[in-house]
């Protein structure tokens, strides 16, 4: 059970560290945003709190420091700076590092935990950071606000379950011990007899009188993750003001009475009167017994409801590990093909039932389908925060003025999809800052503004996503990238090529105009690993570019990568599946037309020459070749490039199935499916078929 629990947490810290970088960047921009503070302060409270509470003791610890410099920026007493937020970003890293050794068991650098918590220190005023004269401050104990000491009394008293949420009342009471001076006085008149007892409940419940400077908001934080699995009461009795010593303290009874320990009635009837409340309204005329008896019964009511509620919200999602929905989505492939196998045998057997019957399994497949692939789809938004934090440390690093802007947070992706383009985008973002943007003064010369922009947009567009990366920088050198192709040996000198073409010059291997290596760029590693990246999803990458106004990457990214739609062909006897998603049409290409182009696999489309790549002979397939073949022509980084096919056979719903060992390095093959006769057909992968079939051009 607690394995369970610890694991939970971990992916809780996760989300909450994604949470709190998020919200330490949007408080850059706005420092006076007292709820991004609020945010800030209450995940990292959580990660606090649950840390403490499953063993993570040295995860409790350091955050504690940090949160405790952000409670004075809550209450009013520390503002919001640059080097703050540079700490506390610091420190969001190491707690990623402390969650993840806890895994690993790799060390945790020591010196930049304790290098960040000096920092923080130094930031507090001094009158906040003196210390008692009879206590020494040691690296975890908590900071004194300076504020006025006030006393409050508090009534917690758990829930008996409270140990099956994952409680532990005594954390919570330590906790609130490092508050300030306090008294603890244990209650155990709810213990049951030992035959009615269960040791799974929590039975005691607890009076503590505390003198703090912190204020009620931070006791209410201590209970902030059972404040539904217990009843709490916080009443202030002693706000630390001038007094007059000759008037003393409450009664015995009044302290009682004021506690809920004891009603008025009660007390009344202890010091003569013999009746309680109830009884006493009653008698004297003000109400009648059965409205009294009707508002114990609303009050019992009310609380029942309220308590179903909660119940039934924290209920309404449910966590599931990915490994359990990445066979889900296999599970639904399989039926996919088990579906097209029935509705081709239907078709074959011609039985109106069994027609009708595979009518119906497809329907209710398709929703599955659809169903199964929208629970694996994630906001891209998750992504965009971490380029947020990139832009910035890599700005401040290059002395560079650099705001990020991001559109389409909410465009929706496969997660698989999001994981693997991290790492392209990085790099693609990484160059913009390095490449792209000026130094401010470059930029202030250039008639622009010193801050320059990156902007990240992400929007659907049919069966596919398409990903923007535009920046306001220089632009990129025509001239210069010719100039290296040439002397790489990638193009003629005397080659004439189109912007498109020179731009796309740099995604070959080792390719770079920097004039010097850095830390970030200049040896020619990143653009031609993303290139392959974008090509692995399936997916599609395009410059533009204008001198002295920037440039703009886009990616066209695949929504999924477990089920696509195909254009299905034949060669031969074989069949083949292109991605639907880059094919523009289908036109006929006949032996004449052939023998017109002399060879030169060029086809006249309605007065534009496309070229093509011929598949039959690429694939060495020598038969049964027809008098009229078809082209299928397709758009491939922006260029419209034809593929010559035996017959097109029509659109396809393809469950992709990875290739195995043996066939894994066969170039210009993606994947494979089962058609539904149980026949396989070979995915193409269009773009390396493009460049095979260039090199063997090339080679002639």
């Amino acid at each position: 059970m607690i394995e369970q629990h610890i694991s939970t947490y971990r992916e809780e810290a996760g989300e909450l560290l994604a949470e709190l970088e998020t919200s330490l960047l949007e408080l850059e921009e706005c420092p006076e945003d007292a709820d991004l503070i609020g945010r800030v302060f209450r995940a990292m409270h959580t990660i606090k709190g649950s840390g403490a509470m499953f063993g993570f003791d040295e995860i409790a610890a350091f955050t504690h420091e940090v949160e405790t410099v952000f409670d004075l920026v809550r209450n009013g007493k520390l503002a919001v700076t640059k080097q703050l937020l540079n700490l506390t970003l610091r420190a969001r890293d190491t707690i990623k590092a402390l969650l993840d050794s806890s895994l690993s068991g790799e060390e945790v650098d020591r010196v930049e935990a304790e290098a960040i918590i000096s920092g923080l220190k130094q930031l507090i005023p001094p009158v906040e950071s003196e210390s008692p004269p009879h206590a020494e401050q040691t690296f975890f104990d908590p900071v004194e606000t300076g504020s006025r000491q006030q006393t409050w009394r508090i009534r917690f008293k758990p829930h008996p379950e409270i140990f099956l949420c994952g409680g532990n009342p005594s954390a919570l009471l330590a906790e609130l011990r490092e508050l300030g001076t306090s008294h603890v006085v244990a209650h155990m008149d709810a213990i049951p007899l030992l035959g009615d007892l269960n040791p799974e409940h929590c039975h005691i419940y607890w009076d503590i009188i505390l003198t703090t400077t912190r204020g009620i908001d931070a006791i209410k934080d201590v209970f902030i993750f059972v404040e539904d699995d217990c009843e709490l009461r916080i009443d202030l009795v002693d706000d630390g003001g001038q007094i007059d010593v000759s008037e003393g303290y409450k009664k015995l009874g009044d302290i009682l009475v004021e506690r809920g320990d004891l009603s008025p009635a009660e007390m009344q009837k202890i010091l003569g009167l013999q009746k309680r409340f109830g009884e006493l309204a009653v008698a004297a005329g003000a109400v009648t017994p059965d409205k009294v008896q009707s508002a114990l019964v609303e009050q019992r009511h009310v609380k029942n409801i309220r308590q179903e509620r909660v119940a039934q919200e924290s209920g309404s999602s449910v966590r599931v590990p990915a490994e359990k929905l990445d066979l889900l989505v296999n599970l639904v492939g399989e039926m996919v093909t088990v579906q097209a196998h029935l509705t081709q045998t239907a078709a074959q057997l011609k039985l109106p039932m069994v027609v009708s019957i595979a009518e119906e399994v497809e329907r209710l497949t398709n929703e599955l389908r659809d169903t199964a692939l929208n629970i694996r789809m994630l906001p891209i938004g998750t992504t965009f925060t971490k380029f947020k934090r990139l832009v910035r440390d890599l700005s401040q690093e290059l002395g560079k003025e650099i705001e990020m802007e991001t559109e389409g947070a909410e465009t929706e992706l496969d997660k698989t999809v999001i994981e693997k383009l991290n790492d392209p985008l990085v790099h693609l973002i990484r160059n913009s800052i390095d490449h792209g943007i000026e130094m401010p003064d470059t930029r202030l010369a250039a008639g622009k503004p010193a801050q320059g922009t990156v902007r990240l947009a992400a929007v659907h567009s049919g069966d596919s996503v398409l990903l923007t990366i535009r920046d306001d920088g220089a632009g990129l050198d025509r001239e210069a990238i010719r100039s290296k192709a040439v002397e790489r040996g990638l193009m003629a000198a005397n080659a004439d090529l189109t912007d498109r073409e020179i731009y796309n010059m740099i995604f070959a291997p080792g390719f770079s105009t920097a004039a010097k290596v850095t830390s970030v760029s200049g040896r020619g590693v990143g653009m031609d690993v993303v290139k392959k990246a974008i090509e692995s999803l399936r997916g599609t990458i395009d410059i533009a570019s204008v001198r002295g106004e920037g440039s703009t990457i886009t990616l066209r990214i695949p929504l999924t990568l477990a089920i696509i739609e195909c254009l299905l062909v034949r060669i031969g006897r074989d069949f083949f599946l292109m991605p639907l998603s880059i094919v523009e049409e289908c036109v006929e290409l006949s032996r004449e037309d052939v023998r017109n182009s002399h060879g030169r696999n060029l086809a006249n489309v309605r007065g534009a020459i496309v070229p093509y790549v011929p598949l039959r002979a690429h694939f060495g397939i020598v038969d049964n070749r027809p008098e009229i073949e078809q082209i299928v022509i397709t758009r491939i980084n922006g260029n419209k490039i034809g593929f010559v096919v035996d017959s097109v056979v029509g659109e396809h719903q393809t469950v992709i199935k990875s290739l195995g060992r043996m066939y894994r390095d066969v170039k210009g093959i993606s994947g494979a499916t089962i058609l539904g006769d149980g026949t396989v057909a070979l995915i193409l992968d269009m773009g390396l078929l493009l460049r095979a079939a260039a090199q063997e051009r090339g080679k002639e």
